[in-house]
């Protein structure tokens, strides 16, 4: 059974940090790209950030130079390091694993509000 459990999430001040993490089971872990999505209340679910299996990273331009993405192939793990948050990265996070098929986590609400 692929499991992928997101903690991390939480209230933070405008200019505050988060790191979001990912424990993902069930799946060889090194051959996913593993990402980051997010969506808030009335939008699409967007991209946040992707690291590929070989390590290569994209991010969104909306988080450019804020968050980075990191992943521990030996205990199938993927970060989300999120600095100087805004009021509008407030959404659900949820960690993607993508191969051949993909899956999702249930989600963590991140709210960045004052």
């Amino acid at each position: 059974q692929v499991q992928l459990v997101e903690s991390g999430g939480g209230l933070v001040q405008p200019g505050g940090s988060l790191r979001l993490s990912c424990a993902a089971s069930g799946i060889i872990f090194g051959i996913y790209d593993m990402g980051w999505y997010r969506q808030a209340p009335g939008k699409q679910r967007e991209l946040v950030a992707v690291v590929r299996s070989g390590g290569r990273t994209n991010y969104a331009d909306s988080v450019k130079g804020r968050f980075t993405i990191s992943r521990d192939n030996g205990n199938d793990m993927v970060y989300l390091q999120m600095n100087s948050l805004k009021p509008e990265d407030t959404a659900v996070y949820y960690c993607h694993a993508e191969a051949a098929r993909d899956y999702w986590g249930q989600g963590t609400q991140v709210t960045v509000s004052s």
